[in-house]
């Protein structure tokens, strides 16, 4: 058993048949790293993407280039992927529907410190999201009138 902080919470964090505490704490940590880092790829490790498809009730997607090309290419995806460690959206599966991931007994330590992790910046991801999620609609509505030789503010005013 080992003690980890995050945030002002103290997480005991326990060996479980397939993962040892210390190993949990790395997860933790790379959690955290992929989240502050804006979920970026070279942020995504493998121990992370097993952990998320072996105990946090997601499919593998064939590897961790297909689940990261699922969740994390498109802010409305990976909007939809926090939602499952979003407790304002109570824990639910977002594959699956159910909550035993985050009861799992050798794993609801680890599962309930990655939702205590983002909460404080899940509005900011939020945001980001919807954002990235406009920007790239306006850019596709921007591509499509152009090929069809219609200027923005046109469209607008039709």
């Amino acid at each position: 058993m080992n003690l980890f902080t995050h945030s002002e919470k103290r997480i005991i964090m326990k060996d479980a048949k397939f993962m040892t505490a210390d190993e949990k704490e790395k997860v933790l940590k790379q959690w955290i790293r992929f989240i502050r880092n804006g979920f970026q790829l070279h942020d995504f490790t493998d121990k992370l993407y097993k952990h998320l498809s072996l105990h946090c009730s997601f499919i593998a997607h064939y590897n961790l280039q297909g689940f990261y090309h699922t969740y994390f290419e498109q802010p409305e995806t990976t909007a939809q992927f926090l939602t499952q460690f979003d407790r304002n959206h109570g824990y639910r599966s977002v594959e699956y529907g159910g909550y035993s991931w985050i009861n799992d007994a050798e794993y609801s330590d680890l599962n309930q410190a990655m939702c205590d992790a983002i909460e404080s910046v899940k509005s900011r991801i939020y945001d980001e999201c919807k954002l990235r999620e406009r920007i790239g609609d306006l850019r596709i509505a921007k591509a499509l009138l152009s090929k069809h030789g219609i200027n923005m503010e046109e469209a607008v005013h039709e």
